[in-house]
């Protein structure tokens, strides 16, 4: 390139200066060269993507909404930002806490009934440590789910069965219980169940909620939070009500058990022994139903007022948290599951 074209390309920058040489030499009124020292001295350089799992030093964000969203001027609602873990939701955390607490042989396979997220992060871990693995999903699962799983190369197990089936020996969680009891298979496969892990509640326990609690310098007073397998309201719920037992932990339920927000289980009405296992009733302070319609909406509504893209089930909460009868004072942390990028399909029926 010649000096004069050079000059020419530098000039779109105002103030830029020129040298003898035509090179730009420095760059003024008021710009800074690029500054390539990091502030942080860490390099961020990993042997394997399973290590950007978060924890309290690598924690997921969180975003103030803005009153534009929330116009109550005493009341700051917080979302934080699940989506952005490596795999795209919280249940990254679920499937590294469980993969840790399980032993297998070289022989054996991964198999688990799941709505998608936890399908997807377990399969990712599965191929980063060369395990296969069979995913049992019900037919409502997304179809943009669907795709992410077969990208991994997860087997899928397609069950007719409910988002939130009733009884939990049946469907997909059928299909893979009588895979690992059959004797047929010779134990070929393990599940970690993340309908019944305690794994599942100290990943929470141990990562979710003392990452709030020092996102909020412990000034939080509303913990929203859907209600699926029960694991991240109870161990985050758990931490927190340790650190301040006046914090109330608001959990957020569909209205109606045939709904499609993924992830989500309707509790109400249910007998005591179809209730989530790992589900600890004692810490919720609340319990609030949101439809399908109200949930999407919110969705919607979050995307063209801050820019933040989240899946459904944050929609659901972010109407129980701005729209439902109560006291709008304080703090509010509510978990953003995933993103929006799994739910485009179904978004479209709203818009």
């Amino acid at each position: 390139m010649s000096a004069q074209t050079l000059k020419k390309t530098a000039e779109v920058f105002a103030g830029t200066k020129i040298d003898a040489a035509g090179d730009i030499a420095t760059l003024t009124q008021g710009r800074q060269p690029c500054n390539h020292t990091a502030s942080d001295p860490g390099t961020r350089v990993f042997d394997s993507i399973v290590e950007l799992a978060p924890s309290l030093e690598n924690p997921t964000p969180m975003v103030r909404l803005s009153r534009r969203m929330n116009p109550h001027p005493d009341y700051d609602v917080f979302l934080k930002l699940e989506g952005m873990n490596p795999f795209g939701s919280i249940k990254d955390r679920t499937a590294l806490y469980m993969l840790r607490g399980l032993q297998l042989r070289d022989d054996q396979a991964l198999v688990e009934p799941s709505a998608g997220n936890t399908g997807i992060a377990l399969a990712a871990m599965a191929n980063a440590q060369n395990t296969p693995i069979e995913i049992a999903v019900p037919e409502g699962t997304p179809e943009e789910k669907k795709a992410l799983l077969r990208l991994l190369g997860a087997e899928l197990i397609e069950v007719e069965d409910e988002l939130c089936p009733l009884f939990p020996t049946e469907g997909a969680r059928g299909v893979v219980k009588s895979m690992v009891e059959s004797e047929a298979y010779g134990g070929k496969y393990v599940s970690p169940n993340q309908y019944e892990s305690e794994l599942n509640v100290e990943a929470h326990y141990c990562t979710t909620g003392p990452e709030i609690w020092k996102q909020t310098n412990g000034e939080i007073e509303y913990f929203y939070a859907g209600i699926g397998t029960g694991g991240t309201i109870s161990g985050a719920g758990r931490f927190l009500k340790e650190q301040n037992p006046d914090i109330r932990i608001i959990a957020v339920e569909p209205a109606s058990r045939h709904h499609t927000l993924s992830g989500l289980k309707r509790i109400t009405g249910l007998p005591d022994e179809h209730f989530p296992k790992i589900l600890d009733r004692k810490l919720l302070d609340d319990l609030i139903s949101v439809s399908d319609e109200q949930a999407y909406k919110a969705g919607i509504e979050v995307a063209r007022t801050e820019g933040i893209m989240v899946g459904p089930t944050t929609g659901a909460l972010l109407h129980a948290a701005l729209h439902t009868k109560g006291h709008k004072r304080g703090k509010a942390v509510l978990i953003s599951a995933d993103n929006a990028a799994k739910y485009v399909s179904a978004y479209a029926r709203y818009l």
